[in-house]
């Protein structure tokens, strides 16, 4: 009777959930987009010597996500009509809602600002925990992106690294204006 023994999958092959779980291109592009311009709109709020005032600052992340998420789009549309392959079949209104994972990336960021609204904690606490929010998620983010790729754990981690540097770099950059 042969021997019926799991297959030994080599370590660079992701797990086989982790490869149907493949992030569309286009949806990991604008995820970490939309982290990103969180992470510096939140920066940006917390300025010393301001009245806080979280309502209208998460208005305008939110409003900031949206004009963004639609000037991308509408550059994929005008790059398309300009593009020497006229017969491309995407519809310029899929182009531009192809950008809704800029949009919900800084919805996290949108609700640790409602939060201060409802007097849960101050503005600054919400942009302290946004920053830092956004920086594990731009990790998380790398590390499954390069895993789904085929990445091994540790080049994985290493992408998702390095991803997250992003985000520390805006934490940086925020203590050293401030």
């Amino acid at each position: 009777m042969p021997d019926r023994a799991d297959p030994v999958r080599p370590e660079d092959v992701p797990p086989r959930w982790i490869a149907q779980h493949r992030p569309p291109e286009q949806a990991l592009f604008s995820g970490i987009y939309g982290l990103v311009l969180a992470s510096a709109l939140a920066a940006a709020l917390d300025a010393t010597g301001e009245k806080a005032d979280p309502g209208p600052d998460a208005l305008w992340v939110l409003l900031t996500a949206l004009a963004s998420g639609a000037a991308h789009g509408y550059a994929h549309v005008i790059a398309q009509r300009a593009s020497a392959d006229r017969a491309a079949t995407t519809s310029r209104r899929q182009l531009v809602f192809a950008e809704w994972p800029l949009v919900a990336a800084v919805l996290p960021t949108v609700a640790m600002l409602l939060a201060a609204v409802a007097g849960w904690w101050a503005e600054s606490t919400a942009v302290d925990v946004a920053l830092v929010f956004n920086t594990v998620a731009l990790f998380g983010w790398g590390t499954w992106a390069a895993r789904s790729a085929g990445h091994s754990r540790p080049s994985s981690c290493l992408a998702g690294g390095l991803d997250m540097v992003i985000g520390l770099v805006i934490i940086v950059a925020n203590a050293l204006i401030k």
